[in-house]
């Protein structure tokens, strides 16, 4: 352990080395996460005690004979005496927070952690024992890109890794990728970017060609902070950005609920009713009043829900394409002893959080967020819970020059195929497209006071009636609350809410849950056939002739 000052490369301030060391080589003053070596990333990520490393045969290539300066055998033979590594990855196998797991570790110290032939076979065969033992893979990268030396046999590995990744999707295994700076080229154009979940360290640089060639080949100024994690979470590529004394804490929240581990001590919900499922056991409200107190902001939003009614919820963002939108949130986390993933609209309870999260109303990325979500459930078999309030989908220019029609239509269809349980509840607003886009499931429920139409009940007044202040009359006619969409078979159950409405919030999602882990436990039996045809016979049902009055040919 280093005992002299350091100078940190980001802040330029001193650093004690014992002290930089004790903090995993994160700088006190900055934050700045300096370079760890293969075998330092494996020995902080697995428990104590469990690392059984992988010594893999790989190949000892110079497919090409290569020499620049020097011969490249020679180079390898170099790299291999100051580093003591075989290679620029080092794979071990072991356990994460109990949960077993295969780790690939690349060192950007060995020749910058170039992606060769070796570096492919290595990530490939990690991958290959991950999908026998059906265990999670989690890769740590570290490249500034393909192996020059290798030439094209380099680039073949971006298709070899890409194969082996997608393999552990078939077989439903989950796949993790660490970021640590910097990632670049053929390894982040290939299985650093194709894993269900991408951590990145702060300030990890994340990119296919490096900032000094696009600004040579655009000729222009990058922008701040480009291709950072930061950067790339803002943007819908980085799911989770977590500090090193954070991360295997992350990994193993990650990993808990992704591998569907019991837990360890199951939540019992109180005996009470959980859904009222008969329309006369709820009092009448008139709409209008429903649709005043499904907007009040003291309503407990989406996250709100999620923190107060699970356990170990990790957040993941982005669409993996341009965006994270603010107003679509979703996640892994615990029901009780149920291992679900959550997604939702978030509007947000002040000022400032209503405008960073458009109102709740999710642009054309924020759909496309959820339906990543979606799948990565479907992968890994895991039930399926959304939490509606919005008024609809973002109107805007902007969302319609995404495709905010497309990306709705197919979310649509891809949540009438999902081939697992799901469950939708109306928290608050639920308007048009925008809502349904989130609640083609097996059951729909709706807090009490919630409401749920086609359109907003001013938007309708103005259309129908001309005049935006007949809102309380249109929503009368639109029946928008929960008691007459459970006469009308609209939805299937009504959550009920604590005296005082919503805003008795622990309450409030004490009952939420209670609904959602007793509508799970009742789908949860049935298998992923059982579970689609329930929900194509649910949504076929509306506006079809009864049998009995069909008329043949």
């Amino acid at each position: 352990m280093s005992s002299h000052w350091l100078l940190c490369p980001g802040c330029r301030e001193m650093v004690y080395g014992r002290a930089f060391e004790r903090a995993a080589r994160v700088c006190p003053h900055c934050g700045h996460h300096a370079p760890l070596s293969a075998p330092e990333r494996l020995g902080r990520l697995l428990d104590e005690g469990s690392m059984e490393p992988l010594a893999f045969a790989v190949p000892d290539a110079d497919p090409l004979d290569f020499e620049d300066s020097e011969p490249y055998r020679e180079r390898l033979r170099r790299t291999r005496e100051r580093t003591g590594l075989d290679e620029a990855v080092a794979c071990a196998r072991g356990t994460l927070g109990g949960h077993p797991v295969v780790v690939a570790a690349m060192d950007f110290g060995f020749m910058g952690g170039s992606l060769g032939t070796a570096v492919g076979e290595s990530i490939t065969l990690a991958a290959e024992l991950a999908l026998r033992r059906r265990t999670p893979l989690i890769i740590v990268t570290a490249s500034g890109g393909a192996r020059m030396q290798e030439g094209v046999f380099s680039l073949m590995q971006m298709a070899k890794t890409s194969q082996a990744l997608a393999q552990l999707d078939q077989a439903g295994v989950l796949t993790v990728t660490v970021v640590t700076d910097p990632t670049y080229g053929g390894v982040a154009a290939s299985f650093a970017t194709l894993s269900d979940i991408i951590v990145a360290e702060p300030g990890a640089r994340l990119g296919f060609a490096g900032p000094r060639v696009i600004e040579q080949t655009i000729k222009q100024s990058l922008p701040e902070g480009f291709q950072t994690a930061e950067y790339l979470l803002e943007h819908g590529i980085v799911d989770v950005i977590s500090p090193r004394d954070r991360l295997r804490p992350t990994l193993a929240a990650l990993l808990s609920v992704a591998t569907r581990r019991p837990a360890d001590a199951p939540v019992a919900d109180a005996p009470e009713p959980a859904v009222i499922t008969d329309p006369g056991a709820l009092p009448e409200l008139h709409p209008w009043d429903a649709v005043r107190a499904a907007r009040d902001l003291g309503r407990p939003s989406t996250l709100d829900h999620i923190a107060m009614m699970t356990d170990g919820f990790v957040e993941l963002h982005g669409d993996r394409r341009s965006a994270d939108c603010a107003a679509m949130v979703g996640g892994l986390a615990r029901l009780g002893d149920i291992p679900v993933m959550v997604i939702g609209t978030q509007k947000g309870g002040t000022a400032a959080e209503l405008v960073r999260r458009n109102y709740g109303m999710p642009a054309p990325a924020g759909y496309r967020k959820a339906a990543r979500l979606m799948r990565l459930a479907a992968k890994l078999g895991l039930p399926v819970v959304t939490l509606i309030d919005t008024a609809g989908a973002y109107p805007g220019l902007e969302a319609e020059q995404d495709g905010q029609a497309v990306a709705i239509a197919e979310n649509l269809r891809l949540m009438a195929g999902l081939p697992v349980p799901t469950v939708a509840v109306v928290t608050g607003e639920g308007g048009s497209g925008g809502a349904l886009a989130l609640a083609v499931t097996n059951r729909v429920l709706m807090c009490a006071n919630a409401v749920y139409s086609v359109i907003s009940a001013e938007g309708c007044a103005a259309i129908l009636w001309k005049d935006p202040a007949a809102a309380p009359r249109a929503a009368e006619a639109l029946r928008v609350d929960a008691r007459q969409l459970l006469e009308q078979g609209v939805i299937d159950g009504v959550v009920p809410e604590p005296e005082g409405g919503a805003g008795a919030a622990h309450a409030a999602a004490a009952a939420l849950r209670r609904a959602l882990t007793a509508t799970l436990r009742d789908l949860m039996p049935l298998d992923a056939m059982n579970l689609v045809v329930d929900r194509h016979a649910r949504f076929r049902g509306f506006g079809a002739v009864p049998a009995t009055e069909r008329k043949t040919a």
